[in-house]
């Protein structure tokens, strides 16, 4: 959601923060704004320049004066959460004197509460924030430092938060802390850069320091320092980002999703690069930090994300039940978080998540690892607070992924499952001739992929015929039943078509009585034992006159159209039957005229509740 970006150095600030800024815009936000100063002479304050806009970047960009020189800044893109978008709610937010200025992402829980305290002391609140009570609490604080100032104020302070701060009387510092949201030091030569994300930060330096909750850091031009909100040095090592900032531009392709769907063959190879065995039928997965013995020992899996994180976390546990013979089951980390779970200790918890940020998934890690239980990490952003609180895990190696809506990371973490569940498995009961059937379906899935995504004219076509529908539904069975609701969720994020998905099996109970004309119904039929079920769940709905797209390894009969993909092993088909449902909710979305690397409403890396 919100972004972050910062800068203090020699160069011309605002150019730098603006371009950060339009890097950050895939994570959804609906107003921006940025707050400069220049250095002075030592002891002389500075002078703190502002420009907000509500809407895009490019809407900030041209109120920016021309003359709006400065070597310092911080700028923000809001995704509005107390008070509507407007320019009086985006951030920077500054204090009565323009003195102190904030960007912030997260909540305060505790806003009112402080809000009331400081209106009855006599501060006028200029909008519906709930950043600008911690404004106030930084301008109000009695330290003599920045830094304590900061401190000071966060004392008070119950929530999220990743924020920067500029003071006019301290304009040689940029003073940044973290608890529960992304801040990421960037460490450049002579010159320091803060974000939220390293997207913002690789086009100028790829060494990065990533602040753990709990700690802050203080960015001079020529050095950085870091500590606990209680004032404690904590030891900061730069590490290197693994992409470049061409991994984040759009590559010949119109839109970032549509790139991202065709750079999936390659993606896949990645992710199965160096971690195959072939003497003994399983793979390579060191990070997990779990022995064989320990592997032996687990009774339960469970698996926690949320949105297509979750979705993932379906197939995953099929797959590991299949090939490890493992009870498992997945379940939304919003939910699970809040129930009062029993954590039983021979559970290993496995927690997924692209960002590696996701407020949710990350509280249910640190609830899990309060109570003893064994997390490992599934994320695909390296040294992600989720990676960095687990246990153990394994990375999915997917790369940037800039669309709002998820696709090639959905796919990658798919496979990494697959690996994990061939992992277990081989420990366990899982034969060597069935480890080496996996392995060679695994090594089969890019040019597969590849030759899926060479009929996009067809289903391009196809879309066309579908994207005037007011509703669609999506079904499945066993296997193809998360594939449906992934499929459901990827039409109502990018196109924002009425979409469900059920289990095939659930017809009869319920849905059948909405299957009309003017709902068509997409259904994932693979080659398996379930085939004749689900011909048999095609043939209620064509009793009912509705219309059936089919996503099959044959030509359906009972379908008006069938969407052919080539047939891997069973336990594999799932990460191939959803590949062209993406390119048909792209292609919906497309002729629908919808912005499709930012629909509406929604953001890339949820880090509130």
């Amino acid at each position: 959601m919100c972004g972050i970006v910062g800068y203090i150095g020699k160069r011309d600030v605002a150019p730098l923060l603006l371009e950060g800024l339009q890097r950050l815009e895939y994570r959804g936000y609906d107003s921006a704004g940025i707050v400069i100063t220049s250095k002075t002479a030592a002891g002389k304050p500075g002078t703190l320049k502002m420009v907000k806009a509500k809407g895009r970047v490019r809407e900030l960009e041209a109120k920016v004066p021309k003359r709006f020189a400065g070597t310092t800044g911080i700028a923000h893109t809001r995704w509005a959460t107390h008070g509507a978008p407007s320019d009086e709610n985006a951030h920077p937010h500054l204090d009565a004197d323009s003195k102190v200025a904030v960007v912030h992402n997260g909540i305060i829980d505790n806003a009112s509460e402080l809000r009331a305290k400081l209106t009855a002391d006599g501060v006028v609140f200029l909008s519906e924030t709930d950043t600008e009570v911690l404004v106030h609490l930084i301008a109000r604080a009695q330290a003599d430092t920045l830094e304590g100032k900061v401190r000071e104020a966060l004392r008070h302070v119950e929530g999220t938060y990743g924020i920067a701060v500029m003071h006019a009387d301290f304009n040689d510092r940029i003073v940044v802390a973290r608890n529960g949201s992304p801040v990421v030091l960037g460490i450049g030569e002579k010159e320091m850069f803060v974000a939220s994300d390293v997207a913002a930060l690789v086009a100028h330096t790829r060494q990065v320091v990533t602040l753990d909750d709990g700690e802050m850091a203080t960015l001079k031009a020529d050095d950085f320092r870091t500590y606990t909100t209680e004032g404690s040095t904590t030891t900061a090592t730069p590490t290197t980002v693994e992409w470049e900032a061409e991994s984040y531009d759009m590559g010949g392709h119109d839109t970032y999703m549509h790139k991202e769907i065709f750079e999936q063959a390659d993606a896949v190879d990645r992710v199965l690069r160096g971690r195959i065995d072939d003497r003994f039928s399983t793979v390579h997965l060191g990070g997990l930090n779990l022995d064989a013995r320990e592997a032996r020992g687990v009774r339960r899996i469970k698996i926690l994300g949320c949105g297509t994180s979750y979705h993932a976390g379906q197939i995953g546990a099929q797959l590991i039940e299949e090939l490890a013979r493992i009870p498992a089951d997945a379940e939304p980390a919003s939910e699970f978080r809040y129930r009062n779970p029993v954590v039983d200790p021979d559970t290993l918890y496995v927690a997924v998540s692209q960002s590696g940020e996701t407020y949710d998934v990350l509280a249910a890690v640190q609830e899990l690892k309060r109570k003893g239980a064994r997390v490992l990490g599934v994320v695909n952003v390296v040294g992600s607070a989720i990676a960095r609180e687990a246990d153990g895990g394994t990375y999915v190696h997917a790369g940037p992924e800039v669309c709002v809506v998820s696709t090639k990371c959905f796919t990658n973490t798919v496979v990494a499952f697959a690996l994990l569940a061939l992992h277990l498995g081989r420990i366990r009961d899982l034969s060597v001739a069935d480890g080496k059937r996996i392995i060679d379906g695994l090594r089969r899935l890019p040019e597969q992929i590849s030759e899926i995504l060479a009929g996009e004219d067809e289903i391009k076509r196809l879309a066309a015929e579908y994207a005037e529908a007011k509703s669609m539904m999506f079904i499945g069975r066993v296997r193809g039943y998360p594939v449906a609701r992934e499929a459901s969720l990827k039409l109502k994020e990018v196109s924002y078509i009425h979409a469900e998905a059920y289990p095939a099996s659930e017809l009869k109970h319920g849905p059948l009585a909405l299957i009309e004309p003017a709902m068509p119904t997409v259904a994932i039929v693979p080659d398996d034992d379930l085939l004749e079920k689900n011909r048999a769940a095609m043939e209620e709905i064509k009793a009912r006159s509705g219309r059936i797209l089919a996503v099959a390894h044959q030509v359906q009969e009972k379908a008006d159209h069938t969407i052919v993909v080539p047939k891997n092993e069973n336990e594999l088909d799932p990460i191939l039957m959803g590949i062209p449902l993406q390119l048909f909710a792209y292609h919906t979305a497309l002729a629908m005229g919808r912005d499709i690397d930012k629909p509406r409403n929604l953001a890339k890396s949820v880090t509130v509740e």
